[in-house]
């Protein structure tokens, strides 16, 4: 998808070169280095930090490589954003949390001819199409000959185009000043920035979303949002690199800071070019992330057993029989792991045991379950500013079976921004609160939230997800140094009424660092691959731990230096791991 806009440019002057190029030598570099670890090759300490020293220049020259192109467009014109002169579909600049431009308005021209105050049609002609050459001469010619007092002929005159016009100072021509939106970074963060109309209202994303501050505060002052234009990036290059190399139909991803609810990166698969949506496939424009539902499969684990945990159900050492499948009227619920007998619960996580996580719910009992799932948040809506923000697909009552079912991600649909919100409330310290694009000003606390799960649930929770990466299903997702807990999911799609176990989900939730004080800046990251295709480098399985969990690790390697996680490498990291002591599983009073 072309970046160039046929109505943002005239005369075959497309607006987009200058600050194009500013952009790739960032994301080129970024991938040579990802290139280089992907094939075992030594990238030090030292090249790091010249990588991201590197990075924060580009970043910095992007900013006023804008800056410099519209001012050299608004030249001559005064101020396109004083208030006085103000388009009617006048917008304020997008930013993101390090005010780097996502949107911004560029003032252009329509071009209007009155025939009846031409005096030499033929010269006006030849300075017309010199001009604008897009124009059809035959139009122009009728036009030119027309009885009507006025005609259009094109919109998307930049200012050097219409000022080479006037200066011919043709009688018979005049001029319309209209605004167009421009989006810098193309495709990059499309989903979440959105797009605007012609006539200069949000139609999608935080566009939409903010759309009253955005056209109130035109004139102003720029709107920040909470994503972060490097995680947003990576976060992107990251799963369209998955859903290229798997061959998905769809995938979506999310980068949260927990303890604000600031998402900092979202991003969809496919993607489209936000200046030219009119273009894009439609189901490209989907923003998979917040508008679709989703059986998500194990990743659910993680709100079964913090329902289990803080209920007093169970605690991670209570023991539950995986050895035979529970059946149930109508349904046999199986493990894949065919291995285990008897489990403690810590293990019904880390092996991402069906039955067990099934059992577990059947003891706590549907009443319960209601309770805590609604309390995260899971049976509505996502509270979200995005207007794409999907409802879930909901079980009619909580008989055994969807209770059993439910434990382990099926029988009910939701979004990946649901699940984010939610899982975000038990790895915070145990508060649920509506997850925003608005960053939060320097020194602002979040939103007040309410409780959800008492904040030993919320450690234990975050104890078992660590240890879930360095001795579970999560393993592929652990980058040493970075404390990293993870659950893995994999679940089989519907297909005509009907599972299909050759169609799956593959998913991975991820955390990072899980040490540290409850209240501290801690950073959620979720891959969801829709239909992967196996590979030889997968051994034909498309499960979350094989195909979403290596995704997660990557992003989670390159945003991490980003947002200030200390790398702190252990002999644990380095060597054989001590085998997990149960006891230090169990988070105490903080």
């Amino acid at each position: 998808m072309t970046a160039t806009d046929a109505r943002f440019a005239g005369g075959g002057h497309p607006i987009w070169p200058p600050w194009r190029g500013l952009t790739s030598p960032l994301w080129w570099m970024e991938r040579r280095f990802g290139a280089a670890r992907a094939s075992g090759k030594a990238v030090d300490d030292t090249r790091l930090r010249i990588f991201f020293l590197t990075a924060l220049f580009s970043a910095g020259f992007l900013t006023l490589g804008l800056v410099a192109v519209r001012a050299a467009l608004f030249s001559g014109l005064g101020n396109p954003g004083a208030a006085a002169g103000l388009s009617p579909n006048a917008r304020a600049d997008v930013l993101d949390r390090n005010g780097q431009i996502l949107a911004m308005d560029l003032v252009h021209y329509g071009l209007y001819l009155k025939p009846r105050e031409v005096s030499d049609p033929a010269a006006t002609q030849t300075a017309i199409l010199g001009a604008v050459p897009s124009i059809s001469p035959r139009r122009l010619a009728r036009a030119l000959a027309g009885d009507r007092p006025q005609y259009y002929l094109a919109g998307g005159l930049t200012p050097e185009v219409k000022a080479r016009l006037h200066d011919l100072a043709l009688p018979g021509i005049g001029f319309e000043e209209e605004s167009a939106r421009a989006y810098p970074l193309g495709e990059t963060g499309a989903h979440v920035i959105g797009f605007a109309g012609k006539d200069g209202v949000g139609l999608a994303g935080a566009e939409r979303a903010l759309d009253a501050t955005i056209r109130a505060d035109a004139g102003k002052a720029a709107v920040d949002l909470s994503i972060d234009l490097r995680v947003q990036g990576a976060l992107q290059d990251e799963l369209n690199r998955a859903a290229e190399t798997y061959k998905v139909i769809g995938g979506a991803g999310m980068v949260v800071n927990v303890r604000t609810g600031e998402i900092l990166a979202m991003a969809s698969y496919p993607t489209f070019d936000p200046n030219a949506p009119g273009k894009a496939d439609p189901a490209a424009m989907i923003n998979h992330a917040a508008g679709t539902v989703y059986e998500p499969g194990s990743v659910f684990k993680v709100f079964t057993l913090a329902m289990g945990l803080d209920s007093g159900v169970a605690t991670v050492d209570t023991k539950f029989d995986v050895h035979t499948p529970l059946v149930l009227p109508g349904q046999i619920i199986h493990d894949y792991d065919k291995g285990d007998r008897i489990l403690p619960l810590w293990q019904v996580f880390t092996h991402s045991s069906n039955i067990g996580a099934a059992r577990l719910a059947l003891l706590a009992g549907a009443g319960r379950m209601d309770h805590y799932f609604r309390r995260f948040g899971l049976f509505a809506t996502a509270p979200s500013e995005l207007i794409e923000s999907a409802h879930p697909l909901l079980p009619r009552r909580l008989s055994d079976n969807a209770v059993a079912t439910m434990a382990f991600g099926h029988a009910l649909s939701v979004s990946p921004l649901a699940i984010a919100t939610g899982m975000s409330s038990i790895l915070n310290g145990g508060v649920y609160r509506p997850l925003t694009l608005k960053k939060l000003a320097p020194g602002q606390a979040p939103a007040p939230g309410r409780r959800v799960i008492a904040p030993s649930t919320s450690r234990t929770m975050l104890n078992l997800m660590r240890a879930n990466a360095t001795d579970g299903t999560g393993r592929k997702a652990n980058i040493p140094g970075y404390r990293v807990g993870g659950k893995t999911g994999t679940a089989t799609k519907i297909i005509g009424g009907r599972y299909d176990r050759s169609k799956n989900l593959a998913s991975f939730a991820a955390i990072f660092p899980t040490d540290g004080p409850l209240g501290a800046d801690r950073y959620y990251v979720l891959i969801m691959l829709d239909e992967p295709h196996a590979t030889a480098e997968t051994g034909g399985f498309t499960t979350g731990g094989i195909i979403s969990a290596p995704t997660a690790g990557r992003v989670i390697e390159r945003i991490a230096p980003l947002l200030g996680v200390q790398r702190v490498v252990t002999a644990a990291d380095a060597g054989p791991k001590p085998p997990i002591d149960p006891k230090l599983l169990t988070g105490g009073e903080e």
